[in-house]
């Protein structure tokens, strides 16, 4: 999950998060898909820690086969 400070003057509250209230200055766990929703906000939230990129898939390593 991604991170974002509210960096506004006052309280909001987040539908999003269940409703919950986040205060100046607060950092919280948006999800990954959403963090441009918060960062295109650039007076009310700020990036703290960008998403991952997607995860390499894992394969099984097929067997060489001999001669």
């Amino acid at each position: 999950m991604a991170r974002v400070r509210l960096i506004g003057p006052e309280p909001v509250t987040v539908p999003e998060l269940a409703g919950r209230t986040v205060q100046p200055d607060e950092v919280v766990e948006v999800p990954d898909g959403r963090f441009d929703a918060y960062v295109c906000q650039p007076t009310t939230w700020e990036s703290v820690e960008e998403p991952k990129g997607p995860e390499p898939k894992k394969t099984a390593a097929r067997p060489q086969k001999e001669g």
